[in-house]
């Protein structure tokens, strides 16, 4: 069964996901990728170029974030946890980054500018002070990739067991306080 270029790169891209999920960035190889994909090591080549290119391919990512101005103001937080957990179990791609970027440098840096070109704008945009955005944003980040780490990598049992709306009880005002409450030390 011959294969169009564009069914042939989909075919390329999803098993780059699954390997790269699996084995991690380092220990996935074009060769091993190939064979997921049933095709020749060339074709993958041919169509990416390099191992590190085919990653970054496979590790677009679209973090699809809500429309934050359309939500009130003190439930930010509870609907950035929420969507985060939706994302997480509906895509391997933020789990191929997560995984991949604990011990890949270049794999942090495409987490880095994820955060910047997707999340931080739209942090600024519910701040009140948007100069404030890239840090509200990272603080928030660092508790939802926290729990994504716990809950999908490491595999914690309370937290894997734990049901997707106690999660977000639990952890949606945490990331709130981030978001919106007020800047440590500027109250006193």
């Amino acid at each position: 069964m011959r294969r169009s270029s564009t069914e042939t790169k989909a075919v390329i891209l999803a098993a780059a996901r699954e390997r790269f999920a699996a084995d991690g960035y380092d220990r996935a190889t074009i060769r091993s990728i190939a064979a997921d994909a049933a095709i020749d090591p060339a074709m993958v080549m041919r169509y990416f170029g390099n191992k590190e290119r085919l990653f970054a391919a496979a590790a677009e990512f679209d973090l699809e974030l809500p429309e934050l101005a359309a939500v009130e103001r003190g439930r930010v937080g509870t609907a950035l946890v929420a969507h985060f957990l939706e994302r997480w179990e509906r895509d391997e791609a933020l789990l191929i980054l997560l995984r991949a970027g604990v011990t890949n440098e270049a794999v942090a840096e495409r987490m880095r500018a994820i955060l910047a070109a997707q999340l931080i704008p739209v942090i600024a945009r519910v701040s009140d002070d948007p100069a404030e955005g890239p840090a509200r944003a990272a603080l928030a980040a660092s508790q939802i990739l926290g729990m994504a780490l716990c809950r999908y990598v490491l595999a914690f049992p309370p937290l894997v067991e734990m049901p997707r709306d106690q999660v977000v009880e639990w952890l949606g005002p945490t990331v709130q306080a981030y978001l919106t409450g007020p800047r440590p030390g500027a109250m006193g």
